[in-house]
């Protein structure tokens, strides 16, 4: 292996050499140590709280799993040899332990390098479905839960091309299996077989205003190929692995067994495809139908959906929202829009909600018109259901209490607020299993039960409150008190003992699952015992910093110092701001913090805090809020408030006396990549910058980005003027740049940082491009997140400490 200098590795310091012949490197002792660890397994309790399943992944993919065939067909990435998500990561194995005992029993059964997905319990919750993946295909295996045996039940058919490929009866002894024809078509091989004629679409005249979308349909091999991944049959397969074919061959796009378990929604793909939008928008019939397979009704048609209106409150014309009432047998509910879909028509009602009993012979009813955008509705019994509705622009929310049974009784509005003012939160309505198995509100004696986050000016103290549907009171049932912890309720488990599912960390203590006994003070039974993996910051310092931006908006991050750092004598340090930006319609909610302290520091390699081992300051999480009141929209005045925004965070800590100020690095991935860009452009804040998988040319975007929904020509000014690449002649900060080969986010194509970085290097500007191959919008394979970590480490050490190493390539 030859020897270079550090520097000879940078395009800025030697013009000339336009790539390198890099192989992957490994970051620093202190980097690599927290990096290359074991992940704990994830964690998921049966409904008595009577077992748990622990499934264990591998902390990372490998190149070698990103290295696959790969299709990409209306929206989709498929693996066409084994017909799954070309984008899943797999559990590898599967334990079993009582939720009362201690000791952990392997699943017996499991396939040699097992490849895990599509996990689902049985509705009774003894048994778990889930899919493997094998070199031609995907099988389907059944775990008895309490012997913690599997046994696959079919070979390599089953077809996952669009996510969830089997679905249990009702009575848990049968699954509904997509599988692969047994006559299918071949895939088309766009490089071998050529094209009849030429690529050509049409523009009506119609306005329709649609997102930049990644991995469309492009030509009618794309589409052929599209039909035949996406074709199943049908097949009802009991627990012996019987198989008996239930519907041939069609494009279903979605399955629903009725609650009592008598019918079955279906909805099919139909033709004509487009090459403007994805997968879901393409035609949809849904039918319903008995368990032999005879139509009952269909209840619903759409057609392509290439013209929407523009805005986040548009929607489609007709029935949407289409599924099954929770707390009735066999009664659909859905919504259609009263103002066709257009938030630009002034209508009085948005949208309205209808019920529609089986077997369909009579109108569907109308329950409830709603004055903005239907948002959900929970279900509770015959006469209670909890709706909400929304309006982005504004974004206020309301949540009605209604009476399912009586649509001439008027909705009661319990909750009207902004949805972005987390310290006004209610909480969720807690939801348990009926005797269908599925999820409705939790009541008892006409008491239903929020459970809150608890954010407050004063720091996070999560609740329970029980909330009265006859007087609308709320009596609090209890209160997290922790203030050097953080507790989640993750839900209340018995209302009258008063058991709730929580979990608690610090900063030192990894995440576990306990119950709580909200009666008894301090009651709390350890479910897991999951230990601290990264040993080595647990003596870092950690505390969240509060601010003001110069016109007054509160703002916060998360600092850290390194281990060991004095308070007093107060070396100044180089600091790393790691932020991404949020679009405010009021300065109340802007200023608001959802960091908590008492948060597990749990470094990966989307923060900076890793190099709190290697002597940086890091202001973790830095709010970055843009705020547009009134008529005036966020976007307005983006620039002028990102800028204000990093030098009230620099000032903050430099306030403290822990930096040098010179010595400053901003960070951020995707619209934190585009906020990184525009900073280094537009201030002198900074020494050097980082910005990872971002958009930087707005003119790609023309019918909107991230919370903008006008359009480029409308505003042509603020497209341009946000853009980077517009400005690219400005920026003369070192910049390092990096990008997924393979990026998959709608807007944030390769080509976005590829021609930025050429704009930058025709212009003189200091940068550095790393494109990680195979990767996605995130990175997921251990050799290129490590050499990331490689990366950004000798760019921060050559630029805010002026260090040079020698580099193995």
């Amino acid at each position: 292996m030859k020897n270079l200098k550090f520097a000879a590795l940078f395009l800025l310091a030697l013009p000339a050499l336009a790539q390198e012949n890099l192989t992957y490197q490994k970051p620093p002792k202190e980097i690599l140590d927290l990096a290359d660890y074991e992940r704990a397994p994830s964690v998921q309790l049966d409904t008595k709280k009577e077992y748990m399943l622990l499934s264990y992944r591998a902390t990372y993919k490998t190149l070698d799993d990103l290295n696959q065939d790969e299709l990409r067909l209306g929206g989709l990435r498929i693996n066409p040899n084994t017909n799954i998500s070309s984008t899943v990561t797999y559990i590898t194995n599967l334990k079993v332990r009582k939720v009362k005992g201690t000791n952990d029993m392997q699943v017996s059964g499991l396939p040699e390098n097992a490849k895990i997905s599509n996990l689902y319990w049985s509705p009774d919750e003894t048994k778990i479905a889930f899919s493997n993946t094998v070199a031609n295909g995907v099988e389907l295996y059944v775990l008895d839960v309490a012997s913690a045996k599997a046994v696959k039940l079919t070979d390599a058919r089953v077809n996952a091309a669009l996510g969830n490929p089997f679905l249990w009866y009702g009575d848990g002894k049968r699954l509904l299996v997509k599988m692969l024809p047994a006559d299918r078509a071949k895939l088309l091989d766009a490089k071998k077989d050529l094209p009849t004629g030429p690529i050509v679409s049409n523009a009506d005249g119609t306005v329709s205003q649609n997102r930049t979308y990644q991995d469309l349909l492009k030509n009618k091999n794309d589409e052929a190929n599209f039909e035949t991944i996406v074709t199943s049959e049908l097949y009802t397969v009991d627990l012996s692995g019987k198989t008996t074919l239930f519907k041939p061959a069609a494009m279903f796009a979605g399955e629903s067994f009725s609650p009592d378990g008598t019918l079955l929604m279906l909805t099919t793909i139909h033709k004509p495809f487009s090459y403007i939008v994805p997968l879901n928008r393409f035609p949809l019939t849904t039918s319903v139908y008995d368990l032999q397979g005879k139509e009952v009704k269909k209840v619903n048609d759409v057609p392509l959906t290439e013209v929407m209106p523009k805005g986040f409150m548009a929607v489609r014309k007709g029935k949407r929202s289409m599924s099954w009432r929770n707390d009735k047998p066999a009664t659909l509910y859905f919504v259609e829009a009263l103002d066709e879909g257009n938030p630009y028509t002034k209508v009085d009602f948005r949208d309205e909600l209808f019920v529609w009993d089986a077997p369909f012979t009579s109108e569907p009813v109308s329950l409830l018109k709603t004055r903005q955008r239907f948002s959900d509705v929970i279900w509770g019994d015959a006469t209670t259901a909890m709706v909400s509705e929304g309006w982005y622009d504004t974004r206020n929310t309301k949540t009605f209490l209604i009476n399912p049974s009586d649509s001439k009784q008027q909705p009661t509005t319990i909750f009207d607020r902004n949805e972005q003012d987390i310290y006004s939160d209610p909480g969720n309505f807690e939801t348990v299993k009926n005797q269908y198995a599925r999820y409705v509100l939790a009541l008892d004696n006409g008491n239903a039960f929020l459970l809150g986050a608890g954010y407050t000016k004063d720091g996070q103290f999560p609740f329970i409150d029980q909330f009265n549907t006859k007087s609308l009171k709320k009596t609090r049932l209890y209160q997290s008190a922790y203030k050097d912890k953080k507790e989640d309720i993750l839900s209340l488990e018995d209302f009258k003992q008063g058991i709730a599912l929580v979990q608690v960390q610090s900063k030192t203590d990894y995440p576990n699952y306990y119950l709580r006994n909200i009666k008894k003070k301090n009651s709390l039974t350890a479910i897991t015992a999951f230990k601290n993996p990264f040993e080595s910051i647990k003596d870092v310092h950690k505390e969240v910093i509060k601010y003001k931006r110069k016109d007054g908006v509160d703002l916060s991050g998360t600092l850290y110092l390194p281990k060991g750092y004095d308070t007093t004598k107060k070396e100044k340090l180089p600091l790393l701001i790691w932020a991404y930006p949020a679009e405010y319609k009021d300065r109340n909610s802007a200023g608001q913090s959802s960091q908590n302290p008492n948060e597990f520091t749990f470094p990966y390699y989307g923060s900076f805090v890793y190099w709190v081992t290697r002597g940086y300051v890091v202001l973790d999480d830095a709010s970055f809020p843009i705020i547009g009141e009134g008529e005036t929209e966020p976007n307005d005045n983006f620039i002028t408030q990102l800028v204000d925004d990093a030098e009230a965070a620099i000032d903050a800590v430099d306030k403290l006396g822990y930096i040098d100020r010179k010595k400053v690095a901003v960070g951020g991935h995707s619209y934190g990549a585009f906020m990184t860009a525009n900073l280094l452009t537009h201030s002198n804040l900074f020494a050097c910058g980082i910005a990872r998988s971002g958009a930087y040319n707005r003119t790609l975007t023309p019918f909107g980005f991230q919370s903008e929904q006008r359009n480029y020509w409308e505003v042509p000014a603020v497209y341009n003027d946000m853009s980077p690449f517009m400005n690219a002649s400005k920026m003369k900060t070192p910049m390092l740049l990096v990008h997924g080969e393979a990026d998959n986010n709608p807007g944030t194509f390769t080509l976005q940082t590829e021609r930025y970085f050429q704009a930058l290097k025709g212009l003189g500007g200091p940068a550095r491009m790393v494109i990680l191959p195979k990767e996605a919008h995130g990175y997921s394979a251990k050799e290129n997140i490590l050499h990331l970590l490689w990366e950004q480490d000798r760019f921060l050490e050559k630029y805010l400490k002026g260090k040079t190493e020698v580099v193995d390539k």
